[in-house]
């Protein structure tokens, strides 16, 4: 398993920008698409050198573990996903979204409001999860749940990363975020 911190060279690299619809429980995010970079870590990684990667690209509060097996979104905060190992099944977008295949070297932003849920995990699975500076302290709000106009608000108003999480500054994932 590599342990260097360099991703996969930028211009090798397909990014996918996923828009749904507001649903009854889940809002998405009416301004910003998901983007979803396959293999831009180029393989499977170390945990440990997957967020030191997103922490040196100005990205904080990192964590591995796995994605919440229920519908939930974050009315605060972009998150960074980049898989380290395995491979999972992914429901992104809400119950109204679709189900992708991750796997390691895949990195994902998902704007605030953007559902996701596991589905199903291979048994080696590894997520990285990061926010950018000050969205540290997230809040988890599941589906069921659901928002309301004052949550929309809320997620209208969290500021725009200013680095890219695997390439730092104006890389190809922020990019893609921000002129999707």
């Amino acid at each position: 398993m590599p342990d260097k911190q360099t991703p996969a060279p930028a211009e090798t690299i397909s990014i996918r920008r996923l828009s749904y619809p507001r649903g009854d429980h889940v809002p998405n995010n009416d301004r910003f698409p998901a983007v979803l970079a396959r293999n831009a870590l180029g393989g499977a990684r170390d945990d440990a050198v997957v967020r030191r990667l997103m922490e040196g690209n100005r990205w904080a509060g990192t964590w591995t573990w796995r994605v919440f097996d229920y519908h939930h979104f974050h009315p605060d905060c972009f998150e960074a996903l980049a898989v380290a190992r395995g491979s999972a099944r992914l429901m992104l977008g809400g119950p109204q979204g679709e189900e992708v295949e991750v796997k390691a070297g895949d990195v994902a932003i998902l704007p605030p409001g953007f559902g996701h849920c596991q589905l199903s995990p291979s048994g080696d699975f590894a997520i990285c999860g990061a926010y950018p500076p000050g969205q540290e302290d997230y809040s988890v709000i599941r589906a069921e749940e659901g928002y309301d106009d004052a949550m929309l608000r809320q997620i209208a108003g969290v500021p725009v990363p200013e680095s890219d999480p695997v390439w730092g500054g104006a890389g190809p994932l922020l990019t893609a975020l921000r002129h999707g």
